[in-house]
């Protein structure tokens, strides 16, 4: 049994360090959707394209990454993240026209891709089974740390010192990251290292993806993923900002405070989640249809609010929901981790993060799409209106993966009888 202690905590602290970078990235469009909708000349549709791409290469990189992490270990792919990560956003700094920087967000959420799962495995051959639950929302919320250097650092340096010098400075914090997984993480503690399998024992890739298809728990994890992790993600990640500035009327300080908020609550709920998992697996699908359900009801209360103009404090209300978001899709992990076997985890994992970062993509597209197709042509901004009836469309995402649940989980339950 993996031995757990001081360097376990070590070797995850290393690894979190490169998911809290990918964070940094991954959000740094979401304070600077403003400017970079300024910088290339391009509406909503257009600017929803940054956020489609990146996460749409995320999703897509996945499995593949997961069969990477199985066969080559953690710690190789992360590096190899590291050098995506600050490639991609240093094109991206540089970049004057809406094309190159297209293609530049594209190569950073390939190397985006191969964080999270590099940690997760580190994390299952470090610490004891029954310290992952917590160790994996401990993750979640240390990416968080992430997202509020984003909210608050980067927000304040693109008004300070401009597009290229702030995208410059996040690219070059991958130097350091990267010289200290490559001189200090190891895959596994030395007690726990097992030989290489020859390729020949090695099974086939087509082979590994579909017995990790055909486990009820992996398909549920990636429905709890995708049902739970996309209204909180496509608002931090592209339309939260736009939406309090443009249709609430916010100034850029104000919308960044409530965006603090929404990575301090899912800070918070983070560890209660965390803390909830590792008493008892039977929290598990009352956690994830609580939070579907507030979320849907929240959301349904500001976009019902006569005007379109809800007060502050149910603003506020609806972004301290959304801050359970995050932290309930990981729920979807932990069902992929409790039913497969160690040698596919990676390919489960990977499996399963498809799914929040699939919803996460259709909700970008779609409210994108119904804001340009609301709003008069040549219109400079987007009003309060208009951003009413476009995130409605997340009910229709939230109904398909609400039904998927329930029908995955009597399979599930079935399959353990």
């Amino acid at each position: 049994m993996p031995p757990g202690g001081r360097g376990a905590w070590l070797a995850w602290s290393i690894g979190v360090s490169v998911y809290v970078l990918a964070v940094i990235h991954r959000t740094s469009l979401g304070v600077a959707g403003l400017d970079a909708a300024e910088r290339f000349g391009i509406g909503a549709s257009a600017l929803s394209t940054f956020s489609i791409l990146q996460v749409l290469v995320y999703a897509a990189m996945q499995v593949p990454v997961g069969l990477l992490v199985d066969r080559f270990g953690p710690r190789r792919v992360l590096l190899l993240g590291i050098l995506l990560l600050s490639t991609g956003q240093l094109a991206f700094a540089f970049s004057s026209s809406f094309a190159p920087a297209l293609a530049s967000r594209a190569v950073l959420g390939c190397g985006d891709a191969m964080t999270f799962i590099s940690v997760l495995r580190i994390a299952a051959r470090w610490f004891p089974a029954a310290k992952n639950p917590f160790v994996a929302q401990l993750t979640g919320l240390a990416g968080m740390g992430g997202n509020l250097v984003t909210t608050v650092v980067l927000a304040q340096a693109l008004h300070d010192e401009g597009w290229t010098p702030t995208f410059t400075a996040i690219a070059l914090l991958g130097v350091a990251v990267f010289a200290l997984v490559a001189l200090f993480l190891k895959d596994s503690p030395a007690v726990a290292v097992r030989p290489v399998d020859p390729p020949a024992a090695r099974p086939k890739i087509r082979r590994q993806v579909l017995d990790c298809w055909r486990e009820p728990g992996t398909r549920l994890g990636l429905w709890v993923h995708f049902t739970t992790q996309f209204p909180g993600n496509a608002f931090g990640l592209l339309w939260g900002m736009p939406y309090l500035v443009e249709a609430q009327g916010m100034s850029r300080g104000e919308a960044g405070g409530l965006l603090t908020l929404l990575v301090l609550s899912n800070m918070s709920f983070g560890f209660l989640f965390g803390r909830l998992l590792s008493r008892s697996a039977r929290a598990r699908m009352p956690i994830v249809l609580t939070v579907i359900t507030t979320t849907g009801l929240g959301w349904a209360l500001v976009l019902a609010w006569p005007g379109g103009h809800p007060p502050m404090w149910l603003l506020a209300g609806i972004i301290l929901v959304m801050g359970s978001n995050g932290p309930a899709s990981l729920v979807g992990l932990d069902y992929a981790r409790t039913r497969n076997p160690a040698e596919r985890l990676g390919t489960a994992s990977g499996i399963v993060n498809m799914g929040g970062f699939i919803g996460t993509m259709v909700t970008l597209l779609g409210i994108g799409v119904l804001l340009d197709a609301l709003s008069p042509a040549g219109a400079e901004a987007y009003s309060a209106t208009a951003f009413r009836w476009a995130f409605c469309w997340q009910y229709v995402p939230l109904a398909v993966g609400t039904l998927m649940i329930v029908r995955l989980r009597r399979r599930v339950v079935a399959s353990k009888a």
